[in-house]
């Protein structure tokens, strides 16, 4: 037997098989006369019933939901949900994206998003980690039609075709993928954790319990919001001396293979380092401790830093003004909507006396670097992770069975 031969999927180890995904697992979707007829959403109901805007980045996004109540749903058990179910949305401009059901019962299919239900010949978490792959992403464009709403129709996504070694070597894949995203969750948890530690403490002491005496300051007089470079201007002029650009994409996915570069011969106060407060004033308005790689700060980023306060005095401030900035970003006739300088002048911060502010910090300043240093592990992990994917994915790392 030959030790590689060519597949859909490309080379791989002769012992692989190549199968369709129609043919190793069951991909239905919501019926058009079940969602017209039964499917009425109530604010109270017992069923998050999931739609395509659910479903991204390979996670289940559950910040805007709907709910159906249960007896729909026990009423409709061809499009229930259950653990290790995989989700693949197929119509609209974010065809492809993916999510894997980690808990049973919980769920209902909602329109535009398909169920993907394995067989015993492939274990859910193998075909999972294999729609994270690049050759996966590729290989989706030549599967869907349409221009004004492209569609991937469900005899298309059943011959989607996916790599498929034995199945112990699929679980032994599987395991070295699942133990680093477990541990990735489980540090993202903890960050979340320490996150609305410090949040809570800042209500009580700024917005609960304040002291009369304080001095309320302008959010723009406590710190300097530095705005960013328009990195086109400043390609990479070699290979060597160049750095990744941090727009807004990257500030909320972090760095991905289609980020831009920009050379690194820029003045000192454009470079991103781990653990800067980065806040987005335009488009998806958000405050975020950069947990990433050094890089170069793009425009409509402020990078924010001041030399007279602590970083989790200004960073807790932005984020306390967050929702209003971003109401007043919407409130903006434009295409794009963004808050102005006198915007953050507007936005009013209190000043505890010095001694109460080295208080203060002695309990949230280890609050904050664990959170910097937890980022840093993620991403570690999350580098490691992504280096592997596709090496096991295509057999080129061989694991042990």
């Amino acid at each position: 037997m030959s030790k590689w031969h060519e597949s859909d999927v490309g080379v791989i180890p002769g012992h692989w098989d190549c199968r369709y995904i129609g043919d190793v697992a069951d991909v239905t979707k919501l019926a058009g006369y079940e969602y017209t007829k039964h499917i009425i959403y109530v604010e109270n109901g017992e069923v998050i019933a999931l739609r395509a805007l659910n479903v991204r980045e390979g996670k289940l996004d559950l910040s805007d939901i709907k709910r159906i109540n249960k007896n729909v749903s026990d009423n409709l058990p061809r499009s229930k949900l259950y653990k290790n179910d995989i989700l693949f949305t197929y119509v609209g401009a974010n065809i492809g994206q993916f999510a894997l059901i980690p808990e049973d019962e919980i769920f209902h299919l909602a329109p535009n998003i398909c169920r993907i239900r394995c067989g015993g010949e492939c274990d859910p978490y193998f075909v999972y980690s294999y729609f994270r792959t690049n050759f996966f992403r590729d290989s989706l464009e030549g599967f869907s039609h349409g221009s004004s709403q492209p569609t991937l129709p469900m005899k298309n996504i059943r011959k989607i075709p996916v790599p498929l070694p034995p199945l112990p070597e699929q679980k032994a894949i599987v395991a070295i993928l699942s133990s680093l995203d477990d541990k990735i969750d489980l540090l993202y948890r903890q960050s979340k954790t320490l996150e609305t530690m410090a949040e809570t403490l800042f209500r009580q002491w700024f917005i609960e319990e304040p002291q009369d005496n304080w001095e309320s300051q302008p959010l723009s007089s406590v710190a300097n919001f530095l705005n960013g470079l328009a990195c086109q201007k400043y390609p990479p002029e070699n290979n060597q001396e160049c750095l990744p650009v941090l727009k807004i994409k990257e500030l909320s996915s972090g760095m991905s293979e289609s980020s831009d570069w920009a050379t690194s011969n820029v003045k000192p106060e454009y470079i991103v380092e781990t653990g800067d407060v980065i806040f987005a004033w335009s488009a998806s308005l958000m405050v975020k401790v950069w947990g990433g790689e050094r890089c170069i700060l793009n425009q409509h980023l402020f990078k924010v830093t001041s030399a007279e306060f602590p970083k989790w005095f200004y960073l807790m401030w932005c984020k306390h003004h967050l929702a209003e900035f971003i109401s007043i970003s919407s409130s903006h006739a434009t295409t794009m909507g963004h808050i102005k300088r006198g915007d953050l002048d507007a936005a009013m911060t209190l000043i505890p006396s010095p001694d109460e502010l080295t208080e203060m910090s002695k309990i949230m300043v280890p609050l904050l670097n664990k959170k910097i240093a937890i980022a840093k592990q993620r991403k570690s992990l999350e580098k490691l992770r992504d280096t592997l994917l596709p090496k096991l994915m295509n057999g080129e790392i061989k694991v042990q069975y």
